[in-house]
């Protein structure tokens, strides 16, 4: 039986590759890269004379055949993707299994990774945490899966792109409220910039959006008392502030973003409770 090396690789800095990761890459009987044009940026530093196979989301299943076969041979193949621990947002989880399916050994060579790195730097807590990875683009499955979030106390991190920097850290305020949150930006190559601050400070710092690759951080949710609106009086109260923004000239939609802010409370609801006793005066 063979053995699948899965090997981390720098995120910005070439200098970051461990000495075992550049022993496995030269001894590795095959090459897997997700893109073989970056890997052969690192293997050309360091004088490793491999020629890197591509295996990406679209090739991934058709490459396992041929990966199983080299392995059947006891052949040492070696997983790297563009930067960081393969299958971290990336491929190779559907070569892992087949290879453990197939009854192969599965090893681990770590180094670098862009969540840990964010972590260590946010100086937000890193124990514990939940890697979100990247978040749904539709909107409406963004705003569900961060919901799950709203009453959570591990810290959060967020894989993004720059292009849609700006509206996460927006989906992130208005889901979780004004929590603690940090973006880290292109972290160990030359450009790189750690910004700490509110979400709502982020915003504005990011309206525009950034450049390079992000990772954003986001503290927990705090501990807090029973929810207000739990009991009659509760609830009177609640809505009590509901219709005193109402008179004031506030619309439904600010009232919603205003108190899910507060409360943590999903706007959609508040949208609704609002709607209802705007309709009812």
């Amino acid at each position: 039986m063979g053995t699948l090396y899965v090997v981390a690789t720098p995120i910005g800095n070439l200098e970051d590759i461990t000495l075992r990761a550049l022993r496995v890459l030269r001894e590795a009987d095959l090459l897997l890269a997700e893109d073989t044009r970056r890997t052969r940026i690192l293997l050309d530093r360091y004088e490793i004379r491999k020629r890197p196979v591509s295996l990406h989301a679209h090739n991934e299943a058709a490459r396992c055949e041929q990966v199983l076969a080299a392995l059947r041979e006891d052949r040492c193949v070696a997983l790297v993707s563009d930067a960081g621990t393969p299958l971290v947002s990336d491929p190779g989880e559907r070569l892992v299994e087949a290879a453990l399916a197939d009854e192969h050994a599965v090893v681990a060579v770590p180094g670098a990774s862009a969540v840990l790195a964010a972590l260590a730097v946010s100086g937000l807590p890193v124990g514990p945490f939940t890697f979100l990875g990247f978040l749904p683009r539709r909107a409406r499955a963004r705003d569900d899966r961060l919901a799950a979030f709203r009453d959570r106390p591990e810290t959060l991190v967020v894989f993004e792109s720059p292009r849609r920097l700006a509206a996460t850290l927006r989906a992130l305020l208005d889901a979780l409220g004004d929590r603690p949150g940090c973006v880290a930006r292109e972290l160990t190559k030359r450009h790189e910039e750690v910004v700490r601050g509110s979400l709502s400070e982020l915003v504005e710092r990011f309206s525009e959006g950034a450049r390079g690759e992000v990772v954003v951080v986001v503290g927990g949710a705090e501990p807090r008392a029973a929810d207000s609106r739990a009991t009659p009086q509760g609830a009177a109260a609640f809505d009590a502030r509901i219709r005193a923004l109402l008179h004031a000239g506030w619309s439904p939609r600010e009232i919603a973003a205003e108190l899910s802010r507060e409360t943590r409370t999903p706007k959609r609801e508040l949208y609704a409770r609002s709607v209802e006793l705007r309709d009812e005066t």
